[in-house]
């Protein structure tokens, strides 16, 4: 069952919170010019870096739906017509989200090096390697683990060669464990 006076309070909580970390965003949007936003959200767009984010207002709303559902089973359509009622007016806030973004951007490149990440991903090659890109880490990191492989085999028995070598030996340098001596 939902406690509305712990609810109550945790929403208190938020909207206090809510509101010095407005306050902070909007005190950091004004130490950065328009134009250095205006080149982090295209920065942004090109990258699509943001697009993930979309899913976040959906899933909390199935989620609250959910769990409000098996507290009130009875309530089912109320409770899901409510809830989205109540999420669409919340995604407006979306775009707090794309201006942090920016914000974010805007402090960790300047506006020259924000054109050009625009430039090079908005072009076709840029869009190639933001498509195929991860493709081509997996298959680089399944490259690097067979050589990676091959390498520790080479390593084992060219060393086991070089130390047999010197010391004249004719056991190899690292017995197998099947040869270990018995007790």
């Amino acid at each position: 069952m939902i406690s509305f006076s712990g609810m109550s309070r945790f929403a208190s909580v938020a909207v206090i919170v809510g509101s010095v970390m407005l306050g902070a965003i909007s005190a950091k949007a004004q130490d950065v010019a328009p134009e250095h936003i205006q080149a982090a959200r295209a920065a942004i767009a090109s990258l699509g870096v943001t697009d993930r984010f979309d899913a976040i207002l959906p899933n909390v709303m199935n989620r609250l739906t959910g769990q409000l559902i098996l507290a009130y089973p009875n309530l089912q359509d109320i409770i899901s017509a409510k809830v989205e009622e109540e999420a669409l007016k919340l995604a407006p806030r979306r775009a707090d989200l794309e201006q942090e973004s920016a914000l974010v951007y805007a402090k960790a490149f300047s506006v020259e090096e924000l054109q050009a990440i625009t430039a090079f991903y908005s072009s076709d090659a840029g869009k190639k390697l933001l498509k195929d890109g991860p493709i081509a880490t997996r298959e680089l990191l399944k490259a690097a683990d067979i050589w990676t492989s091959g390498i520790a085999r080479d390593l084992e028995k060219q060393a086991n060669e070089a130390l047999l070598k010197e010391v004249g030996a004719t056991q190899p340098a690292v017995a197998p464990a099947t040869d270990a001596p018995k007790p």
